[in-house]
């Protein structure tokens, strides 16, 4: 999979393509709909599939302080779109300039001159150009001035809610991440580099590897939790992984007003060093909220407990 950051990267000579375009923030089971129907017609076509996506979140450029917690890394994105059949994804750098272009300057640079595209495949909800005045009837109309076709794909709604980014941000933020995973169609997952932290869990019998993750990453609420561990090699993908209980928050046991904290315990493994390490945490389900214990016999015996549940979940 060809991967581009911006216009000026797109090979000359580049042919007729089929081309969808979002934020895919998450690349939650709507977006898969949409990047299948994309990949669908790519092969029909016998035309490659390109995914534009943006860097940074247009929420971020078009009201500054207002960037949405990330549910995936670009990395993760561009891995999972390459999994549903895209054939190139490009970043394009969303500036103040470019989020001032019209919607027909927009179609004609980025998808006419430089991606030729023959259909453009998008979410019923889409909107581009300045101040977002386009919309999928609108794409349509261009579509004709420029010789390409336009798929509007209706939002895919499941148990009486339409899927989104924002919903499962949502559901991370009350802790829901059974839910969040049903909607993502699989784990939500959080990346980050294995830093040293208070060693507590390896003084208490429960190593744990503290991950310290990039800005704006969508964490779960404070609690603890059933998943995985993974150790990723250089290009992102999981290269060892081990069922884990995980714990977020300020360790109140310990004191009040501490650094908030992710941790994750590999289940029966207290031989791994993986400090310095690139490493992912998956979450499968809540086990509890945040407690504080009255001793740390008390906060073991509970960890004990914890761990024999998230075993059972993790299976």
């Amino acid at each position: 999979m060809y991967r581009w950051y911006g216009l000026d990267e797109v090979p000359e000579g580049w042919g007729e393509s089929v081309v969808t375009i979002g934020v895919f923030d998450g690349v939650h089971r709507g977006h898969q709909r949409i990047v299948e129907r994309a990949a669908q017609a790519g092969k029909e076509r016998g035309l490659p599939v390109v995914v534009i996506t943006f860097d940074p979140h247009p929420d971020e450029v078009v009201r500054p302080g207002s960037h949405p917690p990330f549910l995936c890394s670009a990395r993760r994105r561009a891995e999972l779109l390459a999994g549903m059949g895209a054939d190139a994804v490009i970043v394009l750098p969303f500036t103040v300039a470019f989020s001032r272009l019209d919607p027909d300057e927009f179609v004609r640079t980025v998808l006419v001159e430089r991606l030729h595209a023959g259909l453009v495949v998008v979410g019923e909800d889409f909107r581009f150009g300045h101040k977002a005045a386009g919309d999928v009837p609108l794409l349509a109309k261009l579509g004709e001035k420029y010789e390409f076709s336009t798929e509007g794909m209706p939002l895919l709604v499941a148990d009486g809610a339409t899927i989104s980014s924002t919903s499962i941000r949502h559901m991370l933020e009350e802790g829901d991440v059974a839910a969040a995973a049903k909607a993502l169609g699989r784990p939500h997952r959080v990346e980050g580099v294995v830093v040293r932290g208070h060693q507590r869990g390896r003084a208490l019998g429960f190593p744990t590897a503290n991950l310290e993750m990039p800005p704006h990453t969508a964490i779960p609420a404070d609690g603890i939790y059933a998943g995985w561990l993974a150790s990723l090699d250089a290009e992102g993908r999981d290269e060892r992984r081990w069922p884990a209980a995980i714990s977020i928050g300020t360790n109140p046991t310990f004191g009040a007003g501490g650094d908030r904290t992710v941790e994750a315990y590999a289940l029966d493994r207290n031989d791994l060093d993986l400090y310095g390490v690139h490493a992912a945490i998956d979450f499968a389900a809540r086990l509890r909220g945040t407690l504080r214990f009255e001793s740390v016999e008390a906060l073991v015996e509970q960890m004990r407990r914890d761990v024999d549940q998230a075993r059972e979940l993790t299976r």
